[in-house]
């Protein structure tokens, strides 16, 4: 019976330590959970505040997190791209695989970025077309390649600082899937438009949650 417990007790050790490295080497997740306001993230400052607050909670403190979130030139403020809020890279999930060497890797056609390491801080997967639900959906507020939308219409929802029926945010396909979980590829940080607004209610209904993706920037 001893022998048994100590047994345990190791195994629980070894397998407790190896998840406190994992996690001490990650340097990018999808949040496990978003805002529960929609996109209204709390503007760029909100959206870093809880990857740093996830990030720290799964062991991972001691880096620079950061939002991949662009914002628009808006109110005399000028546009921010998410490409360059994150770092140079490269960039591991909570299993230590890499999903991208660097910020032209991560924009680039051969990234490692799928639905089995898109992964959030805590190693779960993130449901996917064909899931119930759905949750695919990732916000960015981007184009394809990492940069703000020029121009007047909303694509950052009020640059996350909106919840209601108005406004839309690009989303991403953490999957690269469609809802049924078929081809064609779909990009992984700007595939479509929230339809409905920026309530979590909208978001819901076009396949997502209020995800985003954080990336360590240090």
């Amino acid at each position: 019976m001893k022998q048994t417990i100590l047994a345990a007790a190791l195994l629980l050790a070894v397998t407790g330590g190896a998840q406190a490295q994992q996690s001490g080497t990650m340097s990018f997740f999808v949040t496990s959970a978003g805002s529960g306001k929609g996109a209204d993230l709390g503007g760029l400052e909100g959206a870093d505040r809880h990857c740093q607050q996830l990030a720290s909670a799964a062991g991972a403190s001691g880096k620079t997190w950061r939002a991949y979130l662009s914002t628009q030139a808006m109110g005399g403020q000028p546009a921010v791209n998410a490409r360059d809020r994150i770092g140079k890279g490269p960039w591991t999930n909570a299993k230590g695989e890499v999903v991208a060497k660097s910020v032209e890797d991560l924009h680039g056609p051969s990234n490692n970025l799928t639905k089995q390491t898109a992964l959030t801080e805590k190693g779960a997967v993130v449901n996917g077309g064909g899931d119930q639900p759905n949750t695919h959906d990732i916000l960015t507020g981007s184009q394809p390649d990492g940069t703000a939308f020029a121009g007047a219409q909303d694509m950052t929802c009020g640059n996350w600082t909106k919840s209601g029926t108005d406004g839309a945010a690009m989303l991403g396909h953490h999957d690269r899937r469609g809802l049924d979980d078929s081809p064609p590829a779909k990009s992984w940080n700007s595939s479509h438009a929230s339809r409905g607004g920026c309530s979590q209610d909208a978001l819901k209904g076009t396949g997502g949650a209020g995800l985003f993706y954080c990336f360590a920037a240090n």
